[in-house]
């Protein structure tokens, strides 16, 4: 009777779905990092804010499109205008492409406001959110496969570095650190 090479098979499932989930991993690894300082900082989004003073027209309640593009002229966003409205007595809010303008119509002073989509991080988080049907069955294909790669990893080496000698103390530290996180703020 041949002897079954399972250390082979498990080496081969290991290095294969390594390769195949090499950019899968990455993608998930940057966002996850991205999610981790969603309190510090918009990983999705760079959003600027500019001060500017503008003219106000003599009309200031009932500003035609064309008043608006004058005012908008002042800062280079004439052809960036969408449309404008009055979320407040005093208030003019305009929309740009990319952006909007909000003026106080009694001061004249303005806050133009920018967004644009971070460069890498907007798209890898778009990848995680999960964007449709069929990818959230290749994701959900994907963490099978890293729970593969996480079990046939303990048992790659053999020895004094596998998993019944130095493998088994890394193995455990790696379970205590999440089991005392989860003892002492888990609610």
């Amino acid at each position: 009777m041949m002897d079954f090479k399972w250390r082979k098979w498990i080496r081969a499932i290991h290095r294969d779905l390594g390769y195949f989930f090499f950019a899968l991993t990455v993608i998930y690894a940057l966002s996850g990092i991205a999610i981790n300082h969603v309190k510090e900082w918009n990983p999705n989004y760079i959003i600027t804010n500019a001060e500017h003073r503008f003219t106000i027209p003599e009309n200031a309640s009932g500003l035609t499109r064309e008043d608006v593009l004058a005012m908008l002229s002042g800062i280079g966003e004439e052809d960036n205008y969408k449309k404008h409205y009055y979320p407040f007595e005093n208030q003019l809010k305009i929309f740009i492409d990319g952006g909007s303008v909000v003026i106080d119509l009694q001061t004249g002073f303005g806050v133009v406001e920018k967004i644009r989509r971070r460069p890498v991080f907007h798209l890898v988080n778009y990848i995680h959110y999960n964007p449709g049907k069929w990818w959230t069955t290749f994701s959900d294909f994907y963490a099978i496969s890293l729970i593969l790669i996480a079990f046939t990893g303990l048992f790659i080496l053999k020895g004094s570095k596998g998993i019944t000698a130095r493998g088994a103390w890394l193995t455990a530290a790696g379970i205590i650190v999440p089991l005392i996180y989860i003892l002492l703020f888990y609610k």
